[in-house]
């Protein structure tokens, strides 16, 4: 992973939260964000998604943060390999 900052994507606020603090606690990410996103064309608030947004260490094991995404339902978005 490149030392930059990378947008995951979860279904809901509690997901996204869950996911900010397990950064922290597991990974020693400093200061995650969560916000809200509309999806593109949609004017629905039930069509939002929840986005953590953390620059993440090119040392950090990936695949454990994928795998700790997809347990809440969660996705790496634009990562570029």
């Amino acid at each position: 992973m490149a030392d930059a900052e990378h947008v995951m994507v979860l279904p809901d606020r509690d997901a996204a939260e869950e996911i900010a603090d397990a950064l922290v606690e597991e990974f020693g990410i400093t200061s995650p964000r969560v916000v809200r996103e509309a999806l593109a064309g949609e004017d629905d608030a039930e069509d939002a998604q929840w986005l953590v947004l953390a620059r993440l260490p090119e040392a950090i094991d990936g695949e454990a943060v994928e795998a700790m995404l997809s347990d809440h339902g969660g996705w790496l978005e634009g990562l570029d390999e």
